[in-house]
């Protein structure tokens, strides 16, 4: 809108020098001086007018072929990127796959897996969990692997069962006792005892400790002369028939554990 008020207000400029050199020049001046006006004129709109024109042009088709080339970076290193993770998706598989075995060998030195989950190594490199097929491993058929975004995993066993007919089916009504909970102390200490007893070993080690006492009920007690005091406590601890092969994962992380009757008692 501006650029057409300013044409116009050149015309009319250019119009009022005209009129005024034909109302007042009579002689062969009248031609040199009109000859100036269109000249100027002229001038004026090539600078004003045709010279910006052809600059923003030009800086447009600048821009255009920079969107271009950055549309083209853009697809190249999605392409890379994409090659770069398919080439690096079974190695990485293959690294995990041996700290899995690592870690059933090492209670289960028979057992071998398969995975079950889809494409695993996606699963690895965003997390999340997946299923894998074991056998070796007395009473569980599988297994779930958990990933975090610290590279960390943790595995927990599963027994898959048929669903068991119905008391109906089976012509009584006498409800069937659920199956005992089974429990691996090697899975029990990744979930949960390693995380308390690494913190509240370092912290007792530190004030001059080198002992503490595992409870039946889950306490955590250190003696303090002939008094023992609580610590902390675990949300649950396997049963007692669980306690020799919990004291085996003990002595694999490099802790001596011995146990009595209604208590582990942990050295290091």
């Amino acid at each position: 809108m501006n650029k057409k008020k300013s044409i116009w207000s050149g015309v009319s400029v250019l119009i009022a020098a005209v009129l005024a050199i034909v109302a007042f020049v009579r002689s062969d001046t009248q031609i040199w001086l009109l000859t100036a006006a269109f000249t100027i004129w002229a001038i004026w709109v090539t600078a004003a007018f045709v010279f910006p024109y052809i600059q923003e042009q030009e800086n447009e088709k600048r821009r255009a072929a920079r969107r271009a080339a950055y549309d083209a970076q853009r697809q190249s290193l999605r392409a890379l990127s994409v090659e770069e993770e398919d080439g690096f998706g079974p190695l990485l598989l293959r690294h995990v796959n041996h700290r899995i075995s690592a870690y059933l060998k090492a209670v289960y030195p028979d057992a071998t897996w398969e995975w079950r989950s889809p494409e695993p190594e996606k699963l690895i490199l965003h997390g999340g969990t997946g299923r894998i097929t074991i056998s070796g491993i007395p009473d569980y058929d599988q297994a779930e692997v958990t990933f975090d975004q610290k590279a960390n995993f943790s595995c927990s066993l599963l027994k898959v069962t048929p669903v068991v007919q119905s008391a109906a089916e089976n012509g009584t009504s006498e409800k069937l006792p659920a199956p005992p909970r089974e429990i691996d102390p090697q899975v029990w200490f990744e979930q949960q005892g390693r995380k308390v007893l690494d913190d509240l070993i370092y912290d007792l080690n530190s004030r001059g400790y080198s002992s503490l006492v595992i409870k039946d009920n889950g306490d955590i007690c250190i003696r303090q002369g002939d008094v023992e005091k609580a610590q902390t406590s675990f949300k649950s601890l396997p049963e007692k028939h669980y306690w020799p092969r919990l004291l085996k994962v003990f002595e694999r992380e490099g802790i001596a554990a011995s146990m009595t009757d209604d208590a582990i008692a942990l050295n290091w």
